[in-house]
């Protein structure tokens, strides 16, 4: 996720903390951290994860175990399970640690900045994914949440005509979801035709679950309503859920964000009211982001700032084509690798 456009207050960030995991990572570490490495020159760098859940997360980490393992690096995972203070408490860990570089991944911008100067001050370099540390000198790594924002919303438009009664899921504090929020609300104010009836989501380990049970009643609320803007893939799950358990396909569509295996099943399957998602190759996000690690620790070139740009990939593609793993959506969709962007030579 990219720089934020909000902040939530200390206290508030601390105290939200277990309710809070947009996505996962598949490895978990106590306060040492679990490592993967391979190769010859070894390179150590510490991946200071905030989310522990969700398919996404878990490709991203796959994408970055197997990048340090090509690049010989010594790849030290220590995982908050979602609270931000532990993630403030491990980055201070891994700090102590002394590695070549440190990656921090997600978070919120009052509880990382502090132990991110502390890092920097200790000459560690730093690249953060999706997160404003609130520090400068840190090297970025977004994906392109706005063109994700437009990409959808422009399906959304051109399926509705501009005119329909839209659920909208999205949870402020996390700067994608923030950045997509900005997006939408431009689309709408573009767009009057288009009427939110109704907002809807939920951050936590049960994302999917309790969002399908928000717009469950939401949908039974408002039964004019023929899309669902979800911007986040566990929100567009929830999504899905709640419209067939209501038997609402072919009435309402679905609009999403992001992809994994399992979104893609989810998209393709028989009668899918997900209809269209604007995405990133998670792997390869997560491989990028070890790369700008990589060359900040070995005194290598990266820009300060790098955007992974996404695809718009819509349910007639995916079933045309026969798609059903990210690897195979690759192979359709070559733009979705990056091996340029943070490259190394």
């Amino acid at each position: 996720m990219t720089p934020r456009t909000r902040r939530l207050p200390t206290a508030l960030a601390v105290a939200a903390a277990a309710a809070i995991a947009l996505a996962g990572c598949s490895q978990s570490a106590g306060s040492a951290g679990t490592s993967s490495s391979g190769g010859t020159k070894q390179v150590s760098i510490a991946l200071v994860r905030q989310l522990g859940t969700g398919d996404y997360y878990e490709q991203w980490l796959s994408g970055a175990n197997a990048e340090a393992k090509k690049l010989g690096v010594n790849l030290t995972t220590f995982d908050a399970d979602g609270d931000n203070a532990k993630q403030a408490l491990n980055l201070q860990q891994a700090t102590a640690t002394k590695p070549g570089a440190i990656i921090i991944d997600h978070g919120f911008t009052d509880s990382l900045k502090a132990p991110t100067k502390a890092a920097i001050d200790a000459r560690i370099p730093i690249v953060s994914f999706d997160v404003d540390t609130g520090n400068s000198g840190v090297t970025t790594v977004d994906q392109s949440d706005a063109t994700i924002a437009k990409d959808i919303t422009d399906k959304l438009v051109s399926e509705t005509g501009g005119n329909a009664q839209v659920i909208y899921a999205y949870v402020a504090g996390y700067a994608p979801l923030d950045k997509r929020d900005a997006v939408w609300k431009a689309v709408k104010a573009k767009n009057p035709g288009l009427k939110q009836v109704a907002q809807v989501g939920v951050v936590n380990d049960s994302t999917a679950a309790q969002t399908a049970d928000q717009v469950k009643a939401a949908l039974q609320a408002h039964p004019g309503v023929t899309a669902i803007l979800a911007p986040y893939d566990e929100f567009a799950k929830g999504a899905v859920q709640a419209v067939d358990e209501l038997k609402l396909n072919g009435k309402v569509k679905v609009y999403g964000a992001d992809i994994s295996n399992a979104d893609i099943s989810a998209i393709t399957a028989a009668g899918s009211p997900w209809v269209a998602t604007a995405a990133t190759d998670p792997a390869n996000v997560g491989a990028v982001t070890v790369r700008a690690a990589y060359l900040k620790a070995t005194g290598g070139s990266v820009d300060s700032a790098l955007e992974v740009p996404p695809a718009l990939i819509t349910q007639d593609v995916l079933r045309a084509k026969q798609i059903t793993t990210v690897p195979d959506l690759v192979k359709a969709f070559p733009d979705l690798a990056t091996p340029s962007i943070a490259e190394v030579k």
